[in-house]
């Protein structure tokens, strides 16, 4: 592995650090937190993913939505799409691929982190070994560098905890659901902790031929080498062997009127997914008021698939064409991040100051077969024949060698005038410098962008219980920064282009009622993406900066405990996301996989032991499968309901998703490629702690 070089960056951060420890010590105020936290609130009160610094949500200057694995995991739920179908505003855009999301309209299937360092590669993720997702809506640049767009996707892991109990989750099910979990916790001195999470799940599917299997294993291990100096080392195998289901065409402007569990895929097509995640976290305490935190992360993806799936229709035949790919990819993922977080006060006002450096080194390699046009069989859409594929050899489509490098210095100050009014403003520069080789032909192309991403939000507090923010943020994607890698020696100018750019105006207000027990954020934005690329109409070699793409909504959230033992969630989203400017006819269309409303709410009862139950709704509106919105995903409603009993080893429920048996359609990769909805579903859990 190469070793990381030091730069001018990784320079000027060791004069803000020397600046930082001259800097007089003062105490911030204590943020209160109850000693008898209530583990059945589905409220997550403070992040760290909005500021990289724990700071309660209430004063975040941005909607952030979190959600708590372990009101998924009942429910059989393993994926993030699905995980977050009922967050205002946010949908899913993915197959079985790898995961896709949206949020605020934007596309997000490059923005997800992991314990807040970027996870870009293409897989779908497992979340076993994850305590909760947080999703910080708009440009999130600031402090994460390129993308992000409409927002991040952050999944934060289950950390070793000193005295956390053990537990082992047995899980059983339709389409034969079986799984076993293990979550192990233990403190073999006094200054260590460890914890692992590991297990297996098989599952077949309602989709004819469509099974998977997944494997975890994931330890970690928390060390006080001194009072002052914590370790945190966290690794994690996981590995996700399934057959791919690209879903059914669209018929006449609709999802194909096939049955829920037709299929077109060849009987031999997989997905392999096998990742492999190290990580290692320093936090020094320089003094009371001041911290030095180093995190060096290592990531590796070995993906492989032979995948056949569907690419038109032919309404005077009804046939469905085929394609078939191959593809053996490899990605490596670097990143080393050093922070310094401390507080002081000047003239009377108390600062939080972060400021940090990222250094990133990604390797990508992937290498790509596909059967020669016409060579795959077409198949009857209402009456396929599978046995019919592909015999022939598979020809090297592409095979490419990427490596990108990214630095980036950061600094924000979250800045308290006094008790009703908080600033929170932060700077990011970057450079991205992205290198890619056509193995085939071996030619390269380097391209090197630069820019700098300005943050600035307000909390004003005029009451106790309620507080009213603004912000404004803005983010880039630079040529290259998104599947990472470019084609070298493309025709025209589409290596020579300026990083597009996306600006945020966020309006709203955060509330705790009923005794800080029930929590709202209610949310105004406009989101704006310039310097969208679109082809020159005249010359389809060239691209042109000309387009825009907006996305304007509200989002009211609503979480916590309303009265005795009742818990309630849920949210509502309404936008309206659609190209502004555009020079190839999708001028006013709305952006696929975006519905113009989304909802859900989900009411517990749960009394500390014996009994409890649960049930919700998830609401989504239509949307459509392409961007020329020539095919319409009807809009649905999911009845989802859950019962259990709890002492104080074991918990035993059963779930039931779909009690209506509604036939739904969750995403679309395209009109050819649309993702057919779970039907009813039942999941029986058994957990036993220790």
């Amino acid at each position: 592995m190469p070793a990381l070089r030091l730069t001018p960056i990784t320079l000027g951060f060791s004069v803000l650090l020397s600046a930082g420890f001259a800097c007089a010590a003062t105490t911030l105020p204590e943020t209160s937190i109850s000693a008898e936290a209530d583990e059945d609130d589905p409220r997550v009160k403070d992040t760290t993913t909005a500021t990289r610094t724990a700071t309660p949500v209430r004063y975040v200057p941005q909607a952030i939505d979190s959600v708590k694995t372990e009101n998924l995991s009942s429910y059989g739920t393993n994926d993030l799409g699905q995980a977050l179908s009922g967050i205002p505003n946010v949908s899913s855009g993915a197959d079985t691929r790898f995961d896709s999301l949206r949020i605020r309209g934007f596309d997000a299937s490059n923005d997800f982190y992991l314990d807040g360092v970027r996870d870009d590669s293409q897989y779908v993720r497992d979340l076993h070994n994850i305590e909760r997702i947080e999703v910080l809506k708009g440009p999130a640049a600031v402090l994460y560098g390129r993308g992000g767009q409409g927002g991040i996707v952050n999944r934060v892991s289950k950390l070793p905890q000193a005295g956390h109990a053990s537990s082992i989750e047995a899980q059983g099910g339709s389409n034969d659901l079986r799984s076993l979990y293990a979550d192990l916790s233990t403190d073999p001195t006094d200054t260590i902790s460890l914890r692992l999470n590991m297990g297996n799940q098989d599952n077949n599917s309602f989709r004819d031929g469509v099974s998977g299997n997944r494997q975890l294993f994931a330890p970690s291990m928390s060390w006080q080498l001194a009072p002052d100096l914590n370790w945190l080392v966290q690794y994690e195998y996981s590995r996700y062997n399934r057959t791919p289901d690209r879903g059914i065409p669209g018929i006449n402007g609709r999802p194909g009127d096939v049955g829920r569990d037709t299929t077109y895929g060849d009987k031999r097509d997989y997905i392999d997914d096998k990742s492999q995640s190290l990580r290692s976290k320093l936090a020094y305490e320089l003094n009371d008021n001041w911290q030095l935190r180093h995190t060096l992360s290592l990531f590796k993806l070995d993906s492989d698939f032979d995948n056949t799936y569907v690419v038109s229709f032919d309404p005077k035949t009804n046939k469905v064409g085929r394609q078939r790919w191959q593809q053996d990819l490899s990605t490596r993922n670097l990143f080393n991040n050093v922070e310094l977080e401390g507080g002081f006060s000047t003239f009377g006002l108390e600062h939080r100051v972060l400021t940090g450096v990222e250094l990133g080194d990604q390797r990508r390699d992937p290498k790509l077969y596909r059967a020669p046009l016409n060579a795959v069989p077409s198949l009857d859409a209402y009456n396929p024949d599978r046995n019919l594929r592909h015999t022939g050899r598979l020809p090297a489509f592409s095979s490419s060698h990427t490596e990108a490098k990214s630095q980036g210095v950061y600094v924000q100050d979250q800045l308290r005038l006094n008790d009703q009014w908080q600033l929170l403003a932060g700077l990011r520069y970057d450079r991205f410098d992205v290198e890619s080789t056509n193995k085939l032909i071996n030619t390269s192309e380097q391209v090197v962008s630069h820019s700098t991403s300005p943050r600035v939000g307000v909390v004003w507090t005029p009451l106790e219980h309620h507080s009213f923010y603004a912000s404004w943020s803005k983010t880039f994607s630079p040529t290259g920064g998104g599947l990472i890698g470019i084609t070298p020696n493309a025709n025209g100018n589409a290596n020579d282009l300026s990083p597009e750019l996306t600006r945020q105006k966020e309006i709203g207000v955060k509330s705790d009622w009923l005794d800080d027990r029930f929590s709202t954020t209610l949310a105004v934005y406009e989101l704006e993406l310039y310097n969208r690329r679109t082809r020159d109409p005249l010359d389809p070699t060239i691209t042109l900066l000309s387009g825009m793409q907006r996305s304007r909504g509200v989002e009211l959230t609503a979480t916590g405990k309303i009265v005795g033992n009742w818990y309630m969630r849920g949210g509502i989203g309404l936008q309206d996301a659609k190209v502004v400017k555009d020079n190839n006819g999708f001028e006013g269309k709305r952006i696929n996989d975006v519905a113009k409303r989304n909802a859900s709410l989900f009411v517990t009862w749960k009394p500390e032991m014996g009994w409890y139950a649960e049930t919700g709704l998830t609401l989504v509106g239509d949307r459509y499968a392409d961007n020329a919105n020539t095919v319409v995903l009807p809009g649905y409603g999911r009845w989802d309901a859950l019962a259990g009993f709890r002492q104080k080893e074991w918990d035993v429920r059963a779930a039931l998703t779909n009690i209506s048996d509604k036939t739904y359609y969750a995403s679309a990769t395209s009109a050819a490629q649309i993702q057919v909805g779970e039907p009813r579903s039942l999941v029986v859990t058994g957990t036993y702690s220790f």
